[in-house]
């Protein structure tokens, strides 16, 4: 195995995890990984590949991520994170645990970019704090204190996965199901009293501008939304979503118009995230148009007078 295929997942995974873009973690991955190949030519040498990469990929990703936070308030409606619907390995999916859910990484939004990084690095990629420190520019005293500070406010919000794999794959099945068949009744079985459904259309599909809370509006919402898409000629495909069951949406000539991730916990869904804004999703498959098929597909109006 070469340098480049070696390091690439891990400096990947920390990049997306600081970014919440697929594009922008790319990015940052492939600038590290310039800057270590021009460092090797002229004859430098690299005491640990793998440290220097990850410094590398972690510095880029704090000033990528200030800069992308002032984009962000321009966003139009509320703003997702990129979703990953390919199947980590065994090894990915244990050194992550679910810190790649979707719920984990917007609650990683109301981090500092620095917070942020000494709080994957440790808590997630478990890089002892001499290594924090060395990574992000401070003392090790500092990288205690940005953790704490970090640990502190993700600690209570942190979503908890009790049920198994399984358990929670059969629930996605037949919250779906429902959603198809349009039964309210099974739907608001399956949902959290207090659950939440976010959805990011970018101001390029039709999604909720701010986020929809309690089970009979979240079950309600769910059921017009869901139970009309074989209309539009749209199939739901159940796959994972960053580690966590969701579905995928393709329109009648295999495009894809959407994803939903669920996170699961005490045997209910305690919240939904919903991307169909198309530039969030041309890393996974081609794209279609729901907002044109909804508009295709939507009643006339009548002639008035």
């Amino acid at each position: 195995m070469d340098l480049y295929s070696e390091l690439r997942p891990r400096a990947f995974a920390i990049a997306y995890q600081m970014l919440g873009s697929v594009s922008e973690a790319e990015d940052v991955v492939q600038e590290a990984f310039l800057r270590m190949h021009q460092t090797l030519r002229r004859d430098e040498r690299i005491a640990s590949p793998r440290a220097y990469v990850a410094t590398l990929v972690t510095r880029l990703a704090i000033d990528q991520l200030r800069s992308a936070r002032v984009r962000r308030e321009r966003y139009v409606g509320e703003w997702l994170p990129e979703p990953l619907v390919t199947d980590p390995t065994p090894a990915e999916h244990a050194e992550t645990a679910d810190s790649l859910s979707l719920a984990f990484l917007v609650l990683l939004e109301s981090l500092s970019p620095r917070q942020r990084a000494a709080f994957l690095l440790r808590e997630v990629f478990d890089y002892p704090y001499t290594e924090v420190a060395e990574i992000i520019g401070s003392d090790v005293d500092s990288a205690r204190h940005l953790v704490a500070r970090a640990r502190a406010h993700v600690q209570e919000r942190r979503p908890r996965y009790h049920a198994t794999r399984r358990q929670r794959e059969e629930l996605a099945q037949r919250f779906f199901a429902a959603a198809e068949q349009g039964d309210l009744e099974a739907l608001e079985a399956l949902l959290a009293q207090d659950v939440a459904l976010h959805g990011d259309g970018g101001g390029k599909a039709p999604a909720a501008s701010r986020p929809i809370n309690g089970r009979t509006r979240v079950a309600r919402a769910m059921s017009t939304g869901v139970s009309i898409l074989p209309r539009l000629g749209v199939r739901i495909q159940l796959t994972d979503v960053n580690g966590q069951p969701g579905a995928v949406a393709f329109d009648a000539e295999d495009r894809l118009v959407g994803v939903v991730a669920l996170d699961i916990a005490d045997g209910q869904i305690q919240t939904i995230h919903a991307i169909v804004n198309p530039d969030k999703l041309r890393h996974i498959d081609q794209v279609g148009d729901l907002e044109a098929l909804l508009r295709d597909h939507r009643p006339a109006r009548r002639p008035t007078g």
